[in-house]
């Protein structure tokens, strides 16, 4: 997510800092963003050039780095006290006019803002993959939020030429609340043998117009990380969002999706 979040500000023109844990790790985050921007160029050969927007990408592994930033994004694992830690270090070397986001996907913003000096600069920016083609960022305010943070994030969003829909903090939010439900459906159906994945996701792509279908987005989403939100769901908003056996089943034998080769599809196949 951290690689898109980061070609998407490069590609709409931003001078883009991009924070990794040692150089070895930042190198490679930078050839990922940087073939990732060839790709789109190849796409799209009327754009910019891409070693363009690939110049105005920095790749640092201080806190301090980022302390000319008008915002920062978060994009570390779905860990509560790790992407706490994280918000933390990095809010100590942000200016205090700077914006600072979050990209999960469903844990709570109020929550996480509580070890924040300046919660009133936090929000949630929520990405969905793949970020350079993605048209959507689900702007997640905490309670109490004024109408100059909002104004902000829009304007953030609609400088990435995407759209924003703006929901408050709650469990969920918005697109991770009904999109989990569909999926977990979506499991429940073809452990009742109700039909086959591929059939269950066209579906819903030929019936309802869905880009991809629920069971083909959790294998790029990733298994672990549906597990994950909706565990969470289940421990806030009830059994419905109950984790059937077949995704518990599938996350232990190492089935996490399109990263691990296999999920509901094998990916040698059909990625």
């Amino acid at each position: 997510m951290g690689a898109g979040i980061a070609h998407a500000f490069c590609a709409a023109g931003a001078e883009v800092v991009v924070l990794e844990r040692t150089a070895d790790a930042g190198e490679l985050a930078r050839q990922r963003i940087v073939d990732s921007l060839r790709r789109s160029a190849d796409r799209d050969p009327v754009g910019e050039p891409w070693e363009n927007a690939a110049r105005r990408l920095r790749i640092g592994t201080d806190y301090s780095d980022f302390a000319d930033c008008a915002l920062v994004v978060e994009a570390v694992p779905e860990d509560l006290q790790l992407k706490s830690a994280a918000l933390a270090a990095v809010e100590g070397h942000l200016a205090a006019e700077a914006m600072l986001a979050t990209n999960t996907s469903s844990l709570s913003i109020g929550q996480l803002a509580r070890g924040l000096r300046r919660p009133e600069r936090f929000c949630g920016l929520h990405f969905f993959n793949p970020v350079p083609v993605s048209t959507l960022v689900e702007v997640v305010l905490p309670h109490g939020a004024d109408l100059q943070l909002e104004a902000e994030a829009r304007g953030w969003v609609g400088m990435l030429g995407k759209t924003a829909v703006v929901v408050r903090d709650s469990p969920g939010f918005a697109t991770s609340r009904l999109g989990v439900l569909l999926a977990l459906e979506a499991m429940r159906m073809l452990e009742e043998g109700v039909a086959a994945p591929e059939d269950i996701d066209a579906a819903m792509v030929q019936g309802y117009r869905h880009a991809t279908g629920p069971l083909r987005t959790t294998d790029l989403v990733g298994l672990d990380v549906r597990l994950g939100i909706a565990e969470y769901l289940q421990a806030t908003l009830g059994d419905r969002f109950a984790p059937p056996q077949v995704l518990r089943e599938k996350v232990a034998r190492g089935e996490l999706g399109r990263k691990s080769g296999k999920g509901f599809y094998d990916w040698g196949s059909h990625g």
